[in-house]
């Protein structure tokens, strides 16, 4: 699978060890992310489907971190939550602390996940990961209603008066605002499916 091959070339870039305890840091994040019908290892898989495309001559190590930190930003989500990216990051580095990665590397890692929690950057690689989680804004009509039905589906639990009442909150806080730094990713196709989603509730 491609995040499990990317996974395991980040860890090496850093120098972190290959083996056993790498494959089994792996599976752990895999077992993490199951069960869930959005913020799952498909997701993990599309954003960095879309850091590939986004990604211009990165210097490897970077090129390391951001890795990581987009196969951990979701790793923790409990949608009754508010620290899921705090408890990501920290999750991300108690998982990659045993296999060699040095603290500063850990310490950009946990820094990129912390991104995730507004996705707001004004760095390049904080921009970088901002962009490739929120690409699915972008998507065809018909993905992005598969994810709006998939965050949803997550929110079970809440009534649909309050589930619809949260839910345009946050389209009308992203529709506050510019979505995208690159312009590779189409920030009229986003708002497009944003304002559709937002008639629909």
């Amino acid at each position: 699978m491609m995040v499990e091959s990317l996974f395991l070339s980040a860890v090496a870039a850093l120098g972190g060890r290959i083996g056993p305890p790498t494959r089994a840091a792996y599976a752990l994040l895999d077992t993490a992310c199951r069960g869930r019908s959005y913020h799952n290892l498909r997701h993990i898989e599309a954003v960095l489907e879309t850091y590939l495309v986004l990604a211009d001559d990165l210097d490897p190590l970077d090129a390391a971190r951001v890795v990581l930190a987009l196969c951990y930003h979701d790793a923790v989500y409990d949608p009754r939550a508010a620290d899921n990216e705090a408890q990501s990051a920290a999750f991300a580095r108690t998982s990659l602390n045993p296999l060699g990665i040095e603290e500063s590397d850990l310490a950009e890692i946990e820094r990129l996940i912390l991104v995730t929690r507004d996705h707001r950057a004004f760095d390049p690689l904080g921009a970088l990961v901002a962009d490739a989680d929120l690409a699915i804004l972008a998507a065809s009509p018909r993905e992005y209603d598969a994810y709006a039905v998939a965050i949803r589906q997550e929110y079970a639990h809440v009534p649909d008066d309050a589930y619809r009442a949260g839910r345009k909150r946050v389209l009308k806080g992203l529709l506050a605002r510019r979505l995208f730094t690159s312009p590779l990713l189409d920030e009229a196709a986003a708002r497009s499916n944003i304002e559709r989603e937002i008639a629909g509730l």
